[in-house]
């Protein structure tokens, strides 16, 4: 059904984040120990429902870059680990709420934990990983970092409910929908690129740079995942494919063939979107039209653009190790293999 996307382009090799792994190994091992101690409660429920999440086999990107940015710029400490711990608790907390609020069965080839709890469960466990975490900003004692996260979880909210009046709203802009995304996905990717060299007593300009790059990386994965979900594979996606599609999710894919199509066409999208008539045979010809007006190369192509100004952010700063393995984030991001 449908198409499988060719993100890659010519016949370069699969881009990896192995470079960031291995330079994060040690902190990220400190990392997991810390999400299991947080997690833990004398109320049953939370450590099964968080623990079921946690477990799920994510790559814990957003961790990872705190961690590397912190390394960046000499920080030795200890309070890396916990930003790092934060930034990982305010990702699953926004997962167990969307999974809610876009009623989905399935995440990273698992049930999600509302089909397994329920949804009051899985919105509590979610309200108690977030408490956590500000918990650890607080004793990291940086309010800088305590005012980038929490405003951070903020914009994430806002976006959530942005995302929620759109839905199924067919005359959603492009401009709109990047605003959509730049809260609700970008805001932590930012967050979490920042707060490093905030501890690491690094200079504006530095901040900023890495502030910058988190933005703009945020976005570009974003509208990676809007394109996968209509060719990509249940386990690169990391939720079943077509379930935008599915939920009347108007992303950008969508927001270019429908102003692209005939009128034929937009009355295809009106009742698939707006009435939920969403099936297979449905989305194999949403697809197929994406397909014909270059929808989701479209989709990729904005991403590749939004990738070369997290590249660009960067350019200035000093060569090291780490600056290298940020770089090839953006990569593993855009050529994510379908």
């Amino acid at each position: 059904m449908g198409v499988v996307l060719n993100i890659e382009q010519g016949k370069r090799e699969p881009a990896t984040i192995q470079a960031l792994l291995d330079m994060t190994a040690v902190d990220m091992g400190r990392v997991n120990k810390l999400i299991l101690s947080k997690a833990g409660s004398d109320v049953e429920m939370i450590p099964e429902v968080a623990n079921h999440l946690i477990s799920s086999g994510g790559k814990r990107l957003r961790p990872m870059l705190t961690l590397a940015a912190a390394q960046m710029f000499g920080y030795s400490g200890e309070n890396h680990v916990k930003l790092a711990t934060s930034v990982e608790f305010m990702h699953t907390a926004t997962l167990l709420h969307d999974d809610v609020v876009d009623e989905s069965d399935l995440r990273r080839g698992k049930k999600t934990a509302r089909t397994i709890w329920g949804n009051q469960a899985s919105v509590l466990v979610g309200d108690f990983l977030l408490g956590q975490a500000f918990r650890m900003m607080v004793e990291v004692g940086s309010l800088e970092a305590l005012d980038i996260l929490s405003a951070a979880a903020s914009i994430i909210a806002e976006g959530e409910v942005m995302q929620l009046a759109a839905a199924k709203n067919l005359d959603t802009t492009e401009d709109e929908h990047f605003a959509v995304i730049k809260a609700k996905t970008a805001a932590l990717f930012s967050a979490a690129a920042e707060v490093g060299p905030v501890i690491a007593k690094a200079s504006k300009n530095d901040r900023a740079a890495l502030r910058s790059y988190g933005t703009n990386l945020g976005l570009a994965f974003q509208l990676i995942d809007d394109a996968l979900d209509y060719g990509g594979s249940s386990k690169d996606l990391g939720k079943n494919t077509g379930d935008d599609f599915r939920e009347g999710k108007v992303t950008l894919p969508v927001i270019l063939a429908y102003r692209r199509g005939t009128s034929d066409e937009r009355a295809f999208w009106k009742s698939a979107i707006e009435d939920g008539n969403t099936d297979d045979a449905a989305l194999e010809r949403a697809t197929g039209l994406m397909t014909r007006h270059g929808a989701i190369a479209d989709t990729i192509g904005r991403a590749s653009h939004f990738g070369e100004i997290a590249r660009d952010a960067l350019a200035p700063l000093a060569a090291t190790p780490q600056k290298a393995a940020l770089i090839e984030v953006i990569d593993f991001c855009i050529r994510r293999v379908v």
